[in-house]
């Protein structure tokens, strides 16, 4: 009679554990962004099963890795995601679908754990997750108990959760894919010309009511047909996403760089005065002559020429008026390219010389 409470017992249990997992299913099923999806399975988990630490480790340079800033941005996930890369997480986990569950020699396993946390971890699951396939990293839970996560232990569960997520990344990747090309220029990943003159005109509103200085510099790549004629449209497009990395990179987080057409590239300069923008660009230029493109054992050199365009605070500027000027001093810039003078500013504003600041967090270049 006690054998036959006993295992009554263990069914109701694991009925409970089936349809707490159940639940979990539901609730992930139906998100279609990433943070959402790891922000609610973590929770989920945490709060259904009371386990004290999830977390998720994605591996660096997996198919979402471009994806990890939107997670990375989120102060949920912030301190509950790991960037490991693939030869770490190999070594660690293999390259089974199936879970792990660790509860002894636990130090290789803490480099799996988020940084600039305290853990007091004696029992690890590690529950591989995928993407059309192929491991991109996995959903972990750790607790305090050696008991909890004991290999040994069925796992099975554990298992379709994590059939669960992948399936429900397939879905996220494919709609997160889809948002992502309405706002950006597939090639570059940069902001497409539309959504650019969508933050153009909010710019330029701003810097009106604020009375705050604002650029835009119209840029192109100099002898851009002749690459594609050396070397051919794929290096080309090498070219061109080698110049949009780079752009980035020399940008303020304040700053908008976007892809406005084939080779001409808007960078919009928010509270920079003209000859502010000037010094950026010619640090620019100077950087791209010292980081040409190298690849396939070709060296490709990149060349730039600019116009910039200032907003006048003593009258209303409009977008496409400040841009119009901006393309004007482009072109002004490509006929006196040859006789090496300088780039023209339109309505320079404010015409005094400031060094730009090293940092790149924001703040007015004044």
């Amino acid at each position: 009679m006690t054998d036959l409470k006993t295992i009554t017992e263990i069914l109701r249990y694991n009925e409970e554990i089936a349809r707490k997992f159940f639940e979990i299913e539901k609730r992930i099923l139906s998100v279609l962004s990433y943070p959402d999806l790891f922000e609610v399975l973590l929770d989920e988990i945490r709060d259904t099963f009371k386990v004290p630490y999830t977390w998720i480790s994605l591996i660096d340079k997996s198919e979402i890795s471009s994806f990890i800033q939107t997670l990375e941005t989120s102060d949920k996930l912030r301190h509950r995601m790991n960037i490991i890369d693939k030869g770490t997480f190999d070594q660690l986990v293999g390259s089974a679908a199936t879970p792990l569950l660790v509860n002894h020699d636990l130090r290789p396993y803490y480099r799996l754990l988020p940084p600039n946390r305290k853990y007091f971890v004696k029992s690890i699951a590690i529950a591989p997750i995928s993407l059309d396939g192929i491991i991109i990293g996995s959903l972990n839970q750790a607790d305090g108990s050696a008991e909890r996560f004991q290999p040994g232990i069925d796992t099975s569960l554990l298992e379709q959760l994590s059939v669960k997520v992948s399936m429900c990344l397939s879905n996220v990747t494919a709609h997160e894919k889809l948002r992502f090309l309405a706002y950006h220029d597939p090639l570059t990943g940069l902001l497409n010309r539309r959504v650019m003159e969508s933050v153009l005109d909010r710019e330029v509103r701003r810097a009106g009511r604020y009375n705050q200085d604002l650029s835009v510099v119209f840029l192109d790549l100099d002898d851009f047909k002749h690459v594609n004629d050396v070397h051919g449209h794929d290096r080309g497009d090498d070219l061109l996403k080698h110049v949009a990395q780079h752009l980035t990179q020399m940008s303020r987080n304040t700053d908008v760089v976007a892809r406005y057409a084939g080779d001409e590239f808007v960078i919009i300069l928010p509270e920079t005065t003209g000859e502010s923008a000037r010094l950026l660009m010619s640090r620019i230029c100077d950087h791209f002559s010292k980081h040409p493109l190298h690849i396939d054992g070709a060296t490709i050199p990149v060349s730039i020429s600019f116009g910039i365009a200032a907003a006048d605070k003593s009258e209303s500027s409009s977008p496409k008026l400040l841009l119009k000027k901006a393309d004007e001093a482009l072109y002004q810039a490509k006929k006196s390219r040859k006789a090496n003078a300088p780039h023209p500013i339109a309505s320079p504003g404010d015409p005094k010389v400031v060094t730009l600041p090293e940092d790149q967090e924001g703040g007015p270049r004044k």
